[in-house]
């Protein structure tokens, strides 16, 4: 699993950013991980954000 989260953020954030050297990548990581939690979209969890996800499994 940590595999498959290392692998998604190097493709959908660092290889996507402007100058991904290693100071650009470490003050930006916070950024990315707020997105990767709230917006980008998760196959096995329906496409659907952790955030949205866990909000659809609270109002059942």
């Amino acid at each position: 699993m940590a595999e498959a989260f290392v692998r998604t953020i190097k493709r959908d954030y660092v290889r996507v950013s402007a100058l991904p050297d290693a100071r650009t990548v470490i003050d930006t990581l916070p950024i990315w991980f707020e997105h990767y939690n709230t917006v980008h979209p998760h196959k096995a969890l329906g496409y659907l954000s952790p955030r949205e996800f866990i909000a659809s499994r609270q109002s059942l």
